[in-house]
């Protein structure tokens, strides 16, 4: 069986301390460094799937990021060079209002496996301070909103309606969170959503390419 297997089962499972022994494995055993980190992905997207399903839990969901994190370490220097930062810059951060921060720091861990360098706002992050980050650092192409309660959805549309009307371009803005729908996301001119860690990787490199 191809060690890749292992690394993705070892990533669901959340063995940290196990995944980066067996990505340098399958390194040695001729599998391409962009191929085990679409592995682990498909892990995250598997042990997203399952948290949705309440057949896991923060814990768990937690355990399993913690574990791809290491892989992407032993991964990052096999990049080097490569289209690693050519996606640019993301600035994310929970919108105004709210103090959920798993959710977006293990999209932030996903969305910096595919390429991405990550500018961290953390929590309660006010439109003014998203559009500041766009000023202040280089190169940004994603601005990723996040939001778990519904009473600060307001926040995000006047954080996504502030980024829209600043005048500054080469960005897209993609939200996300419990309550934010496709349908929401749209109606307040996100240029994209995405339900979970795994899919907001994938709809992050979309945006960006496309």
């Amino acid at each position: 069986m191809s060690k890749i297997n292992d690394v993705k089962a070892m990533v669901e499972a959340g063995k940290a301390k196990l995944v980066p022994g067996l990505i340098e494995e399958a390194l040695a055993e001729g599998n391409a460094a962009p191929d085990i980190l679409q592995a682990m992905v498909d892990s995250m997207s598997v042990v997203g799937d399952k948290f949705s399903a309440g057949e896991i839990f923060v814990p768990e969901m937690l355990m399993a990021a913690k574990a791809m994190s290491k892989g992407v370490e032993v991964l990052k220097p096999h990049f080097a060079g490569q289209s690693r930062s050519s996606l640019g810059t993301c600035v994310i951060g929970t919108v105004a209002g709210d103090l959920h921060d798993i959710g977006k720091n293990l999209v932030s861990m996903m969305i910096e496996s595919a390429g991405f360098e990550i500018v961290n706002l953390g929590v309660d992050v006010s439109a003014s301070k998203f559009m500041q980050a766009v000023k202040e650092n280089k190169n940004v192409t994603l601005v990723a909103c996040s939001g778990l309660l519904t009473t600060t959805m307001p926040a995000m549309k006047e954080t996504v309606q502030t980024l829209k009307s600043s005048g500054l371009t080469g960005f897209k803005v993609i939200v996300g969170g419990a309550p934010v729908s496709a349908e929401f996301a749209a109606s307040i001119g996100a240029d994209g959503f995405a339900p979970d860690a795994g899919s907001a990787a994938a709809r992050a490199v979309e945006l960006v390419k496309g």
